[in-house]
């Protein structure tokens, strides 16, 4: 079996609620601004979380295996788009990660009867590595719609 690793490199600055960092792939593929505040806004200030990059992993693993499941199944799909909403809590134990929800939409799904969209969906997210590395501390709910 040949396995493989990721990394990315966080370089902070400063107190928790006054500084900043810098997350940034071991591959080049990204640098972000990370910080604190940003985790709990209700708007966007141009920095990422923790959960967002966490919803990215998330929405591209799964969006592989969706692809990846359809084709098994004889079909094929013009364009899969998936959204991952992941969702904290934040209590005065901490924050703390309590699900993630992945929207589906396949266009142009043929070969494939479209009633049986769900059921592959849900099939696909038992396969996907990033769901099998949090199931279990966090609720995963999947839905699938083909336009």
């Amino acid at each position: 079996m040949a396995t493989f690793a990721r990394h990315v490199d966080v370089e902070w600055t400063g107190t928790l609620m006054e500084g900043q960092g810098t997350a940034t792939a071991g591959t080049g593929a990204f640098s972000l601004p990370v910080t604190f505040p940003s985790r709990v806004a209700t708007t966007g200030d141009g920095k990422t979380t923790p959960e967002e990059l966490m919803a990215a992993s998330h929405a591209v693993c799964y969006a592989m295996v969706l692809t990846n499941t359809i084709g098994k199944q004889g079909g094929t799909a013009r364009r899969v788009r998936v959204t991952a909403t992941v969702t904290g809590d934040k209590s005065d134990a901490g924050l703390k990660v309590v699900s993630s929800h992945l929207k589906a939409t396949v266009e142009g799904l043929e070969g494939i009867d479209q009633s049986k969209l769900n059921e592959l969906a849900a099939g696909a997210e038992k396969g996907c590595p990033i769901s099998n590395a949090i199931r279990g501390t966090v609720a995963i709910t999947v839905e699938a719609q083909a336009v």
